[in-house]
């Protein structure tokens, strides 16, 4: 019963005695009855606190807290023994069907069963809420309070020369209806993603005389597209040197084997395990010695779609003056970013909070601006020396991430890491709190309409803010699905209208925009189901709430 680990059955008036205890084997006792650990127990027992079984004549006695403590502690034990023969049997099988795959390399081999092992030990480590701590301004560094770079142009190329500039080109522009990598989506006067980071690097070159290369992590799913496409810029200035990220095969959930040992050869078989990768993957791919023996000292790594990631001398150079090993650059949050993830001290060093991580009961104050005011930008610095002890000491230990995934009907996992978790095994590690200025990821359609319009100028290659443009932030824009896809926001608009006083937008229906149109304040546009909404060349909206013809 549920009961049997709180009571002791005593001798009354029988020579016959039973200790109860859970997780204690059982055996077969003479005359009939039932041996535990060895003693007889009788056939039958009526559990009543401490009263006599009028079958066995034994009586039942409460147990002691300690001797509970230790039953259940013994349980526990069991429970964390079978545990660990089950993932040691599924890790083995694993590993067989593993070795068998010839896709992949053997560091790809070792690092998805090291990675599958972790997950499966259960290592996860509990965040204590109450150990939390809000950063200093000596942990996460304001902007403002960094030191200027040096005027001298000499001792400006000296810095350049120690920096790499990495973006995370593994994504593919499906999202936003597009096929290959996202990077070669148009964002900007016919330019492409990829276009503007080697416009910038170029124009960084040339007026400083450095040799700042750029590095392009690539996943197996953009590496062929990437390779054509950076041949159009062969006679730039700068170097642009391609490698992998890690191919691992997706597992299927059910008998925790290999999708691709099933016949799911194809690209839906295997997944890229997350930005985290890129710490390993620089090291298996030969890079990272190379740019080591040239002298590089540090990697700045950024998403490739946030034009808002261009090197800062500014940065760079404090980070080589205080010698620190790793710094993520956050920014203020606001509402549209309470999820995103935050720096903490923790046990003395920073640490980088993920919401996933936050027990059920303080989630709503993981969301508060009030207390985690900034969030995690994901452009990170690296020193390259730092990288090579962690990764050969093999001690960059991540969180991770389980994504659960269906395909073809088959449920499937795949695991996961990201790289702003690596910042609490480097030295000296910071935060710099970055103007949101330095944040300008383009994920949906929505953020293409901020980007595109006057909100913003081209100059270098650089996407700069409109002086005009009197408020902080930028207007909140939502857009329905008719505008999704690229091609389908494109055609909806003769031109993008001005938005410099726009405070928020949201669309919904066949709506269709003409030429030279203007929003200001507040704009609603909403069209009614079987309805064409057109605005006519020219309009001002201002604070409008339109569904229909009539309202324009």
């Amino acid at each position: 019963t549920s009961r049997m680990s709180c009571w002791t059955a005593a001798p009354s008036d029988g020579p016959a005695s039973a200790v109860v205890r859970p997780g204690v084997g059982v055996g077969v006792g003479a005359g009939g009855g039932h041996c535990i650990g060895g003693r007889r127990r009788p056939r039958r027992r009526v559990l009543r606190r401490g009263v006599c079984s009028q079958t066995s004549g034994a009586l039942l006695l409460p147990v002691t807290a300690e001797e509970d403590a230790a039953a259940s502690l013994l349980s526990a034990r069991i429970a964390m023994a079978a545990a660990a023969v089950a993932a040691d049997s599924k890790i083995d099988n694993l590993r067989d069907a593993v070795a068998k795959l010839g896709e992949i390399s053997e560091n790809e081999k070792a690092g998805f069963i090291s990675l599958v092992s972790r997950y499966l030990s259960g290592e996860a480590e509990q965040i204590e809420w109450s150990k939390i701590q809000t950063p200093t301004d000596e942990v996460v560094v304001p902007y403002d309070t960094l030191a200027p770079p040096p005027e001298d142009l000499d001792a400006m190329k000296a810095l350049l020369d120690k920096l790499v500039v990495l973006k995370l080109n593994g994504g593919l522009g499906t999202t936003m209806g597009c096929t290959g990598p996202k990077s070669v989506i148009e964002v900007r006067n016919g330019f492409t993603f990829l276009d503007l980071i080697v416009i910038q690097i170029e124009s960084l070159n040339k007026k400083y005389g450095c040799s700042v290369p750029l590095l392009l992590m690539n996943s197996f799913n953009t590496h062929d597209d990437t390779q054509k496409i950076v041949e159009k810029y062969s006679n730039s200035n700068i170097e642009i040197h391609t490698f992998n990220q890690s191919q691992y095969p997706r597992i299927v959930t059910e008998d925790f084997l290999p999708l691709p040992s099933k016949g799911q050869t194809g690209k839906d078989g295997w997944y890229p395990p997350g930005h985290g990768d890129v710490f390993p993957s620089l090291n298996n791919s030969g890079k990272l010695d190379t740019l080591l023996s040239q002298g590089k000292e540090y990697v700045f790594v950024a998403n490739s779609d946030n034009l808002g990631a261009i090197v800062d001398i500014k940065i760079l150079n404090h980070l080589i003056t205080n010698q620190n090993e790793y710094c993520m650059e956050v920014t203020p949050k606001t509402l549209a970013d309470v999820k995103g993830g935050t720096l903490i001290s923790y046990e003395g060093r920073v640490q980088l909070l993920e919401i996933a991580q936050v027990p059920d009961e303080h989630v709503n104050e993981f969301k508060s601006i009030e207390k985690f005011k900034i969030f995690n930008t994901n452009n990170l610095w690296v020193n390259l020396k730092a990288i090579k002890r962690l990764v050969d000491a093999e001690a960059l230990k991540m969180e991770i991430i389980p994504n659960p995934k269906e395909v073809d009907g088959v449920k499937v996992l795949q695991l996961e890491t990201a790289a702003g978790a690596a910042i609490r095994f480097f030295e000296k590690a910071i935060g710099i709190n970055v103007p949101r200025s330095r944040f300008l990821p383009v994920k949906a359609t929505s953020d293409l309409l901020l980007v595109q319009s006057d909100l913003y100028t081209l100059v270098d290659g650089y996407v700069i803010r409109n002086p005009a443009r009197v408020k902080p932030s930028n207007p909140s824009i939502e857009l329905g699905p008719e505008f999704k896809k690229v091609a389908n926001f494109l055609a909806r608009f003769k031109s993008i209208p001005s938005i410099v006083e726009l405070d928020s937008l949201k669309v919904s229906g066949d709506v269709s925009f003409g030429s030279g149109v203007v929003l200001k304040g507040n704009v609603t546009i909403a069209a009614k189901a079987g309805v064409k909404l057109e605005i006519p060349d020219g309009a001002v909206l201002e604070n409008k709430d339109i569904n229909g013809p009539e309202d324009l």
